[in-house]
This record gives C-alpha cells, structure tokens and sequence, in this order.
C-alpha cells in the first residue's frame, strides 16, 4: 500500500516534469557498464542441453525459415477484414525501423565484444558480424508481434488488465531494474534488465493508461510464440544453437534453452515500439484518422 502511493504521488503532474531522467539515468548506466565490463573473449558456448535434432534443422537456411514461417501467415492475415492490419503499417514500419537502428547498434556492439554470437551453421551469409537474417529480426518478429496486439483489440477490445495498471507497472519496473542491479556483472543482464525496468517506471510515470495494459496483455500472450521461435533458435531441436550466449554475461538461467535475460529483452524492444507505434497513431487523430488508441 505505501509502494502504491508513493507511485500514485509520483505520478503527479510535477513530478511528470522530471520523468525524463529515468530515461537518462537508463542511458547512463548502460554507458557505464559498456565502458568498465572486463568480457572474458572467445567464451561463446555452442553446447546447450536439447531435445535433440531435427533433421530438417540441421541447414543453413533454418533461421531464413523461421523468418517465413512467421511473417508469412501474418502478412497474409494482416487483410482480414476486422483486424484490418494492413492500414496500421503508415504507422508500424517507420516505428520498426527507428527501434530497430536502436537494436542493430546494440546487436552489432554485443556480437564485437562476444556477449553472445551467431552460428554460421544455420544462417546463409553475414553481414559485419551479423547474419543477414539478424538484421531483419527486428523488422520480422516485431512486425507479427504488433500483429497481436491488434488482433486482441479487434476481437477481445475489453481491457481486463486495466485495473490492474499500477501493481503491473510496478512489477515490471522495479522487478525489472533490481535484477539487472544485483546482477551488475553480467553484461546482458545488467544492460537489458536496468533499460527494460527504467523505460516501464518511465511511461508509467509520464503516460495516461490508454494502450500501456493492452500492450501488457498482448507481451504476454506472444510469450507463446516467442517461447517456441526462441526456443530454435537457442538449440532446443538442433545439434547446436544458432545464437550462442558467453554464459559469464547472462543470469544463467534458461526456461527449456531460453535464457530468461532473452523475456526482458523481448519485453524492452516491444515496449519501445508499441509506444512509437502509439505515438504516430495518436498524432493521426488530430487529422481525424480512426485509432485503436482512443478511449
């Protein structure tokens, strides 16, 4: 109860005024630690413990499949009549290539130093050091992640987490940035967990709840298929992993072979961009333009 009214007093207008230094203490203290982290080099862990393999796995094409077998049926559906997808993507693709820049120099700066890597086994050809299919990750699998959040607000529009805003925000935000503080020596850890717990207290401090508890439902929801896309590739029907972690950077814990440090990366990027996404949707408004967002 004091947790939750020292919240609701935060959220006052007043101290909205200074909410954007939870953004920049987030910024900082990624900074920090990319700049003192001592990374153990050439620590890259190819053995995980599987299922075992799938013989139609085991190609240089399987993460390029993954990519179809997602975006395909989505792209497909995205013309359904009710959930009318197709009409959002003025809006969804410069919101996917704004946070995927973002990520790119964040993929790109963890495979240098050797947080985690890419197996050249099941990807087609690389591009820096990162496989091509890498770099489409963050247009594809956001792409259908978006999906569902507007398939929900097509067929189920009632907001049933909304009671249930300031607990869950609370949750995520503190849950979120404690972890990654008790684990300040791990570099993925630290750097995705502090990022994803500031941005969650940072729009719950800032922001009214219009779509934040829907997105809340919909992360949670997509939890399925992102379990079993990550699932692949972290090696759980291959011989061995298409993205392999430095086990000194990360909680060390996994849910099947998904590292757990994976949920709050997952939840970190979607946040960002279902709040871009929001932002472009709203400012349509003022030019008389139908949005889910409205309430």
């Amino acid at each position: 109860m004091i947790v939750k009214c020292l919240f609701l007093f935060m959220k006052e207008n007043y101290f909205k005024k200074y909410t954007w230094l939870l953004l920049l203490l987030a910024f900082g203290l990624v900074i920090l630690h990319w700049m003192t982290d001592d990374i153990k080099p050439d620590n890259l862990v190819y053995k995980v413990n599987s299922l075992g393999s799938i013989p139609f796995f085991e190609t240089p094409y399987l993460y390029l499949y993954l990519h179809l077998s997602a975006f395909i049926p989505v792209f497909l559906l995205s013309f359904d009549r009710k959930v009318a997808y197709h009409k959002t993507w003025k809006y969804l693709f410069p919101t996917l290539l704004i946070v995927a820049v973002i990520f790119w120099i964040w993929d790109v700066t963890k495979t240098y130093f050797q947080v985690w890597g890419f197996n050249p086994k099941y990807t087609t050809f690389f591009v820096g050091n990162l496989p091509v299919e890498e770099w489409f990750f963050f247009l594809t699998f956001p792409f259908c992640s978006v999906f569902i959040y507007e398939c929900l607000e097509a067929y189920f529009p009632r907001d049933g987490f909304r009671k249930w805003d300031t607990p869950l925000s609370i949750f995520f935000g503190l849950g979120f940035f404690s972890v990654g503080i008790a684990n300040w020596g791990h570099s993925y850890t630290a750097t995705t967990w502090i990022p994803a717990g500031l941005f969650a207290l940072w729009h719950f401090f800032t922001f009214d709840n219009t779509y934040r508890t829907r997105f809340y439902r919909a992360f949670l929801i997509g939890l399925i298929p992102f379990f079993i896309i990550n699932s692949i590739l972290t090696g759980i029907a291959t011989l061995e992993p298409i993205v392999i972690y430095n086990p000194e950077e990360y909680l060390g814990i996994r849910i099947g072979t998904v590292p757990l440090d994976d949920f709050a990366y997952n939840f970190l990027m979607q946040f960002m961009i279902m709040s871009l996404y929001a932002y472009f949707k709203k400012n349509a408004l003022k030019l008389n333009t139908p949005s889910v967002f409205q309430t």
